[in-house]
């Protein structure tokens, strides 16, 4: 199964090997890691998604990233309500005539050309991971010369109003 943990960490020199062994001594293949400044000077968030066998190894994990010195603070937040963002960038191969009908594909997914060369384009895409791969399949029949990703980074979405706790309005009154 596919879980997305975040680490928020001291932003030093071995952090990141220190936690990414840790993972691979149990087995967890990392789809992708995403690293990044927060809020806090000194303090980065680590986000990672892994595949794992079943939910006891991943809170082994967790408790034992949670051990690690650099690491302030462990979350799985796969089950949480969250928003997750991925940037890829796709070199896609073009003529003259197939540069008007790659636009019209990736307009729908609010992609951008970056960069054009004579025989390329370079679209830049940035959503979840379906979204990504939807458009890559779109644009596969024009040759894709490269794709760079990014991995996925994620958030807590805020908090939010339950309708429940909404208090009942009427314009009869």
């Amino acid at each position: 199964m596919k879980r997305i943990v975040t680490a928020t960490v001291f932003n030093q020199s071995g952090v990141l090997n220190r936690i990414t062994g840790l993972f691979t001594r149990r087995q967890f293949n990392i789809e992708s890691i995403t690293v990044g400044a927060t809020e806090t000077e000194g303090v980065s968030k680590m986000t990672f998604v892994v595949h794992v066998e079943d939910a006891r190894m991943v809170e082994q994990v967790l408790k034992q990233l949670n051990k690690q010195i650099d690491v302030l603070k462990v979350n799985d937040i796969t089950d949480q309500a969250i928003v997750t963002r991925e940037l890829a960038l796709l070199k896609v191969m073009t003529t003259p005539q197939t540069r008007a009908e790659i636009n019209v594909i990736i307009e729908p997914f609010r992609a951008t050309i970056i960069d054009v060369a004579k025989d390329s384009v370079t679209i830049q895409v940035v959503g979840n991971f379906e979204k990504i791969e939807a458009m890559i399949e779109l644009l596969r029949p024009y040759g894709i010369k490269e794709v760079a990703r990014t991995g996925q980074t994620a958030i807590k979405r805020g908090s939010q109003r339950l309708v429940s706790e909404s208090k009942p309005f009427s314009i009869l009154n």
